[in-house]
């Protein structure tokens, strides 16, 4: 099992990354979880049926009592107020007070919405995230928790730092490839924003089922950390936290265009990273070549860019200007000025019409 420390202004929590690693890792919070009056497992309800029971024993063994299960609708669709507000309705239901603890057993949608829920439920109480996804790796660390709105993604939410975080990889042998692709693209994203080379060895596999378990370890652990350093730097997202939206202001577009479910957030970012790059080399220094270099590795890896030509691009325009980084009715994107090196820019309407464009030339090429 390692550790990786997250240390911020408010609050000091482990990230825990291992195989089977529930048993070792939960003993750790003992005498926390023997205290709570009551403790609620929200589980994704496909998640449900492959792993609630890895969790769910060594936790009931170490509290010594049952612990409540709420399955929750899978994927993006939970991030909604309905579901928001029954998870609320559990708790009240179950008579749980702010002595209780709940655990977000899923992806990264189901540690969105139930760290919200946790955040509001009488002012807050504390909660546990459990990933079950690669993307997850990503959304379980830091705090973010949101549900979505149908004009925008994550626009109703709180930054609210779980307990601890407790990511046994072997509930990652049960993703489907598309949830690969998504939460790889997270990774890429976490190696653009701090290690070319680490960017060159990702999008020089020919498929992801080349990546043994040890290099997804030391992937998923590497992403965690350069999270943890940017986290520590600026919990509330005020200045470099910004960064780690690299690729998400046109994802976010595409997801909320496509309609959440129908795309999954890491093929929508995956998307925006070419954007980005796009953008980046018109606008910053990065030499040109590196967009083009990134679409055909991300296309040869499977990821499909064919959602962008539904999409006029007014219309992804529109959703860009009620991201949270716009202000004033300014496009801000995080763009690189060298692979490794971002900033944050403000980029005109007319730049995000071109990178658009030459985007869809380039999809036409591969789908003619």
């Amino acid at each position: 099992m390692q550790t990786i420390s997250i240390d911020t202004k408010n609050k000091h929590y482990n990230v825990y990354v291992g195989s089977g690693i529930y048993e070792t890792a939960l003993p750790i919070f003992e005498k926390q979880l023997q205290r709570a009056d009551h403790v609620v497992i929200f589980v994704d309800e496909v998640v449900a049926k492959l792993h609630l029971e890895k969790l769910l024993m060594p936790l009931q063994a170490i509290i010594n009592k049952s612990v409540h299960v709420f399955e929750l609708p899978a994927g993006e669709t939970s991030k909604s107020i309905e579901t928001f507000m029954a998870c609320h309705s559990f708790l009240l239901e179950v008579g749980c007070t702010r002595k209780s603890i709940a655990f977000a057993l899923g992806g990264g949608a189901c540690g969105d919405v139930v760290g919200f829920v946790a955040s509001t439920f009488m002012r807050g109480i504390p909660f546990f995230q459990c990933p079950t996804t690669i993307l997850a790796h990503d959304s379980a660390v830091g705090g973010k928790t949101a549900i979505n709105h149908p004009q925008g993604k994550n626009m109703i939410g709180s930054f609210y730092q779980p307990e601890a975080v407790i990511y046994d990889i072997l509930t990652l042998s049960t993703l489907p490839k598309q949830e690969i692709l998504s939460g790889m693209a997270e990774v890429i994203k976490h190696a653009l924003i701090s290690d070319e080379h680490w960017v060159e060895e990702l999008v020089s596999f020919q498929s992801f089922d080349e990546i043994s378990a040890a290099q997804y370890l030391s992937y998923l652990v590497k992403g965690i950390e350069v999270k943890a350093a940017i986290v520590e730097a600026d919990e509330f997202e005020l200045s470099v936290r910004k960064y780690l939206n690299l690729g998400h202001t046109y994802g976010h577009a595409i997801e909320a265009s496509t309609g959440y479910g129908r795309i999954t957030h890491g093929e929508s970012v995956a998307i925006g990273l070419v954007i980005a790059l796009l953008l980046s080399e018109k606008v910053q220094s990065l030499e040109k070549g590196n967009a083009r270099k990134l679409f055909d590795g991300l296309c040869s890896l499977g990821y499909s860019f064919a959602p962008v030509l539904k999409h006029e691009v007014d219309t992804l325009i529109s959703y860009m200007k009620r991201d949270k980084k716009a202000s004033f009715g300014d496009l801000h994107f995080v763009l690189l000025e060298q692979i490794g090196q971002p900033c944050v820019q403000i980029v005109t309407v007319d730049d995000v019409k071109l990178a658009h464009k030459q985007l869809n030339i380039w999809i036409r090429e591969v789908y003619k």
